[in-house]
């Protein structure tokens, strides 16, 4: 049964971490945060290999090692090592569909022919199709909504209609 709850803390973390992910992006990296964020939305050129973008990785890795921390030294707080391991698996996982995959910053992966991976890379360019704080849509990665599942002219097609 201690299995079955550990798992279910490593689900519960990188599930909640989509959420949480979106949260962060939408009113943190599109509002305080902005400047942070900003380069991300910008073309890149000449400007190097990191981003200033790129220290959100220690945003969220911070509290993931925390929880490692915690969990590893304090036996009455066990569950914290498996809510890091979620959260790390959800880093993992926003670190290959989102730098990997998406922008190509590693050139790993080809395009995969999928509805589900081509409703996430339309979701993602209709979000940077904005170069500023406001107005943008789809801040989530895994989740996507529906209408990304259609093609450009499908989805012209429906608003036409």
């Amino acid at each position: 049964m201690t299995w079955l709850f550990y798992l279910g803390c490593v689900l519960a973390a990188f599930i909640g971490m989509e959420f949480m992910a979106w949260f962060t992006h939408k009113y943190l990296m599109h509002g305080p945060l902005w400047s942070w964020h900003e380069d991300h939305h910008k073309p890149h050129e000449n400007d190097g290999f990191f981003e200033k973008n790129d220290r959100f990785f220690l945003v969220f890795a911070i509290p993931s090692a925390a929880c490692y921390m915690l969990g590893s030294f304090y036996p009455e707080l066990r569950f914290l090592l498996y809510i890091g391991i979620g959260i790390s698996l959800y880093g993992l996982t926003y670190f290959l569909i989102h730098d990997v995959y998406i922008h190509q910053r590693f050139k790993w992966f080809r395009q995969l022919e999928s509805p589900y991976s081509k409703a996430i890379l339309r979701a993602h360019g209709a979000h940077h199709a904005v170069q500023t704080k406001e107005d943008c849509e789809s801040f989530g990665l895994l989740i996507v909504a529906k209408k990304y599942f259609k093609s450009r002219s499908q989805r012209r097609k429906a608003q036409t209609s």
